[in-house]
């Protein structure tokens, strides 16, 4: 069956507090939950990532790509829901983008787009071509998700031996994610394993005819296929040493760092601080980002923006070291060449939009 790049697949969602992980580093501006709750984040800007630098005289126009079909970006419906954007003197134009990642970084770097939000697993191998885009934050973790029958005798990663695979997208974020623990888990993801690519709908379908022995994609649909399906969860990237690894990340035109630190800083900022009302107030979040998801219910919406890890978002030298993480896991399993310098990588495609505010 013809695959169906990026066809109703979702990705996450956003945070809690404006920075927020697994330990307190202060060197990567990264704040834990229990630091945050005595902190004033009821205005802007936030203390924590210094002053913005100087300010427009009048509102800025920017646009911003994101996908509105993804949970993972409620964080920009809930900015627009609460001015969050005009608030730091952006009037954006925001673009449905659903073409391929070489495309979008394309047209942030030429200018058609001043930034845009994804996943990093699709993101990292398409900078290495030199787009002049940068990786400036970490949203969130969490909403990718490994599915098997109840019945179907897969309940662990080791299970999957001899078994294929099914998913919406042979370049997807979460066939890369999968691959990794499956190399991790000693098993070779490309012999060991095979993997089909399903339109998104038919995920499920596929499950239970037998064609496939496990199934995996992203949130929504996956948490609704678990829910619908009474589906065996196997693995997910909201656990182990990926429970405060960023999953979905804001990448922002070279040249509007460089030209306009305002403007992209306030731009980091918004989304940041939409991130953290969905993770402060998932309800309402799930409320705002309903309508763009009109077929699940907003009760389980909730649930999921309540699963995923919205409570962690990275910038600074914590996330240049998740970047390099993922460069390393990537290399694991071939999408990344043996000769390659995760650390050095990692340092080419961030940067941080407050170092120097």
């Amino acid at each position: 069956m013809a695959t169906q790049t990026d066809k109703l697949l979702s990705r996450r969602r956003t945070l809690a507090s404006l920075m927020a992980g697994a330990l307190s580093v202060t060197a990567g501006r990264v704040f834990a939950a229990n630091e945050m709750a005595g902190m004033d984040m009821s205005g802007a800007p936030f203390p924590e990532l210094g002053p913005l630098p100087p300010r427009p005289a009048s509102l800025r126009k920017v646009t911003l790509a994101w996908n509105e079909n993804a949970i993972c970006t409620a964080a920009i419906p809930v900015a627009i829901k609460k001015g969050i954007f005009a608030r730091y003197g952006l009037d954006v134009d925001f673009v449905n983008y659903s073409g391929s990642t070489d495309q979008l970084l394309e047209s942030i770097a030429t200018g058609k787009a001043d930034g845009a939000v994804g996943m990093a697993l699709r993101w990292l191998k398409p900078l290495d071509q030199g787009f002049d885009v940068k990786l400036v934050a970490g949203l969130h973790g969490g909403c990718m998700r490994l599915l098997s029958a109840q019945n179907g005798g897969v309940k662990s990663l080791s299970d999957l031996k001899g078994k294929t695979i099914g998913t919406s997208d042979l370049a997807s974020p979460d066939k890369a994610f999968f691959s990794i623990l499956l190399q991790q888990a000693g098993l070779n993801p490309d012999a060991d394993v095979t993997w089909r690519a399903f339109p998104g709908d038919l995920l499920p379908v596929a499950l239970q005819r037998g064609e496939v022995g496990a199934i995996c994609g992203g949130d929504p649909l996956a948490w609704e296929f678990r829910k619908q399906h009474n589906l065996h969860e196997v693995a997910n990237n909201m656990q182990g040493q990926y429970a405060h690894r960023t999953c979905c990340v804001v990448g922002i035109r070279g040249q509007l760092l460089r030209k306009e630190p305002y403007i992209a800083n306030a731009l980091v900022r918004s989304i940041l601080e939409g991130g953290r009302v969905v993770g402060e107030q998932p309800a309402e979040a799930a409320a705002i980002f309903s309508q763009y998801a009109p077929k699940v219910p907003v009760a389980d919406l909730t649930a999921m923006l309540r699963e995923h890890a919205h409570h962690d978002q990275q910038i600074g030298t914590v996330f240049q070291g998740q970047i390099a993480a993922y460069a390393q896991d990537l290399k694991s399993i071939g999408v990344f060449s043996d000769g390659l310098n995760a650390q050095k990588f990692a340092q080419r495609v961030t940067s941080d939009p407050f170092k120097t505010a």
